[in-house]
C-alpha cells in the first residue's frame, strides 16, 4: 500500500485485535488515525494515534475530522449457540453491535468522508453469511444484513466517490475469539477444518482491510472480500 502521510482514516473498535492491527498498519504509512473504542483512554497496545474517542454501540457518535478518506468499522461479536438457545435477545445484541452500531457511525462520519476528493469504507462480515455454518444463527443473520448495507451503500455513496466494501474472515486469533481457541486441542482442530491448515491472524484480516481502504482498489465497491483460509471456497482430495 503506499505512503498515507496527509491523509485521515477513522477506525472504530480500536480496542484490540483487528482494529489495532489496520490502526499499525495505517500509522506505519504515515496516516492521521482517529481511533475509538470501548475504553476511556488508548490501550498500550496502540501506536501514536491522531485521537482517541471512548465509544461504545448506542452512545453519541464522535465528531469526525474532516476530510476523512476512510472508515474502518471492526466491532463484531461471535454469539455461537444452537438455534434452540437462542433467545430474541440475543439476536437483538448481535445486531445492534455488527449493522445498527456501523450504520450509526457511518451517519455521523458521512458528511467527513464526502469532503475528501474519494474515501472508502470497510465494513466487517464473517464466512458464515455465505457458507452456512452450525450455531451460526444469530451471528451470520446480523453478518448478512451488513453485507446488504455494503452492497447498498455502495451503490448509494457512488456518486460522492465513495466506495464501501467488506471483508468476510473466518476464524481469527483475536482476543473476541479466545474462547474458541482457548487451549492446544481447539486451536488445531480449528486450523485443520481450512484448508490453509490454520487460523487467521489480525494482520491477515488487516491487510485486506488496508487493501480495501488505499488507492490499489480504487476500482472496487459493493464487494465483499473473503479472508478465510479457503474455508468457503476450497476443498483438498
Amino acid at each position: 500500500m503506499k505512503d498515507l502521510t496527509g491523509k485521515t482514516y477513522a477506525v472504530i473498535g480500536a480496542t484490540s485485535g483487528i482494529g489495532t492491527a489496520v490502526i499499525n498498519e495505517l500509522v506505519d504509512r504515515g496516516a492521521e488515525v482517529f481511533a475509538a473504542g470501548r475504553n476511556d483512554a488508548p490501550p498500550a497496545t496502540l501506536p501514536a494515534v491522531a485521537s482517541w474517542h471512548s465509544w461504545r454501540v448506542g452512545d453519541e457518535p464522535p465528531e469526525f475530522p474532516s476530510p476523512l478518506h476512510g472508515l474502518v468499522y471492526c466491532p463484531g461479536t461471535i454469539n455461537l449457540k444452537p438455534f434452540k438457545s437462542l433467545k430474541d435477545d440475543d439476536f437483538t445484541a448481535d445486531f445492534e453491535v455488527n449493522l445498527l452500531g456501523a450504520v450509526q457511525i457511518l451517519r455521523a462520519a458521512l458528511p467527513a468522508l464526502k469532503k475528501a476528493e474519494e474515501s472508502s469504507v470497510v465494513l466487517f462480515s464473517t464466512v458464515a453469511v455465505q457458507t452456512g455454518l452450525s450455531f451460526h444463527a444469530s451471528i451470520a443473520a446480523a453478518k448478512g444484513a451488513v453485507e446488504g448495507l455494503t452492497r447498498s451503500l455502495a451503490a448509494e455513496f457512488a456518486a460522492d466517490r465513495i466506495r464501501v466494501n467488506a471483508v468476510a474472515p473466518s476464524l481469527t486469533d483475536t482476543p473476541l475469539a479466545a474462547r474458541l481457541i482457548s487451549d492446544e486441542k481447539r486451536r488445531e482442530a480449528s486450523a485443520q477444518r481450512h484448508p490453509l491448515g490454520r487460523i487467521g491472524s489480525p494482520e491477515d484480516i488487516a491487510a485486506a482491510a488496508l487493501y480495501l481502504l488505499g488507492p490499489e482498489s480504487g476500482w472496487m465497491t459493493g464487494q465483499i472480500l473473503a479472508v478465510d483460509g479457503g474455508i468457503s471456497s476450497v476443498r483438498p482430495l
